[in-house]
């Protein structure tokens, strides 16, 4: 199952740098974890995620295998773009294929990198980008739309129903609104598999200069209560120092951040914020030869969630056992959750939690 972030922006906002530095990280993480860059704009990251090391020390486990998630580096969109200018053609290609947004904001002052709009105004910059893509998705809407109407007339169902998930999409971007502001309740799936840019959710990044690293500056204050109006979300990150901390030994990487008054990472912070972005949430499985983690959407079913690890979990789905993290902690391990009475037998209508230990009981 596969989840991934597009990272898009303008020009010089440090777009590539931030996919350079996540690049960086994975490549490093390669000694430990599976790692893949699939194409040279594809990368794919683990996860951090502090309950793994838990589980596998009580676990004795030979070996931990993070989840992950993708990031594409898409390339960078200029105004016009919905009508072909730049790569414009690339970029919305490349855009409609990735479940969520990371856009990259330019928060920071310097002489001696260009601003294709000129002075420094990320709000501007994120209205740039989004009326691009809410132009593009007009004027795919508006043609389907068209044709639905006139099978709809003709009684055909089909065609009904799609007059009735599109109209208010349309009306919302002919409003100036992006397509997730408009989505009929119970839709989503269905305005998925439209493929509209707009209705993909959205994290802003805000790069900073240094200094800004740890508290954000007033640009990146002005993206965060954009990104409240919206309902998006919004992370402070110095891609500069980003790609100073790739180039450390793990071991003095904890020195420097805390040393810019930072406690973990940007690139960890991106990873987490993209994960929650998506709606996914972890579950564990803990053995001596690895202690895993498995990403699942929130309020996926136990059969479903088996089928993660191999479609026949899922055919043949018995029940899973299931212990809670902070139990499994508390009872130091599976025997000692069974002793306290926190091991559950679940069903097939079980809804996985985060955190979830689970050991899968099927027959096929």
């Amino acid at each position: 199952m596969g989840f991934n972030c597009g990272i898009v922006g303008l020009p010089n906002v440090g777009k590539s740098t931030l996919f350079n530095a996540l690049t960086a990280t994975a490549a490093a993480q390669a000694a430990n974890y599976p790692f893949c860059t699939i194409e040279p704009n594809v990368g794919r990251v683990a996860v951090p995620d502090n309950r793994l090391d838990v589980l596998a020390a009580i676990g004795k486990s030979a070996k931990i295998i993070p989840t992950s998630l993708e990031f594409v580096d898409i390339a960078g969109l200029v105004r016009g773009a919905s009508k072909g200018e730049g790569l414009g053609n690339q970029f919305l290609a490349n855009i409609r294929e990735v479940d969520a947004i990371i856009h990259v904001l330019r928060c920071f002052e310097d002489p001696d990198i260009t601003h294709v709009e000129g002075p420094i105004d990320p709000i501007r910059d994120a209205e740039i980008v989004e009326t691009e893509l809410m132009l593009a998705d007009l004027e795919s809407l508006e043609k389907r739309l068209n044709t639905a109407q006139k099978r709809a007339r003709g009684g055909d169902k089909e065609s009904i129903a799609a007059v009735t998930l599109m109209e208010p999409l349309v009306a919302a971007l002919q409003d100036g609104k992006p397509a997730r502001t408009a989505i009929p309740p119970g839709q989503e799936e269905a305005v998925r598999r439209l493929q509209l840019l707009t209705s993909k959710p959205v994290l802003y990044v805000c790069n900073v200069e240094e200094a800004s690293a740890a508290t954000g500056n007033a640009f990146s204050a002005r993206v965060e209560q954009r990104a409240k109006a919206e309902d998006a979300r919004s992370v402070i990150v110095s891609a500069a120092i980003e790609a100073e901390v790739v180039q450390l030994p793990e071991a003095d990487r904890g020195e420097f951040l805390e040393g810019l008054g930072l406690h973990d990472s940007g690139l960890d912070r991106v990873i987490r914020a993209g994960y929650g972005l998506l709606g996914l949430i972890t579950y564990f499985t803990v053995g001596p030869k690895e202690t895993r983690a498995w990403t699942i959407t929130r309020g996926t079913k136990a059969p479903q969630a088996a089928a993660v690890i191999h479609k026949d979990f899922e055919r043949g789905f018995i029940a899973c056992e299931t212990i809670a993290y902070d139990d499994f902690v508390a009872g130091n391990g599976e025997q000692g959750a069974k002793e306290a009475g926190k091991m559950r037998i679940e069903g097939k209508e079980y809804v996985v939690k985060d955190g979830d230990v689970l050991l899968f009981r099927f027959n096929v």
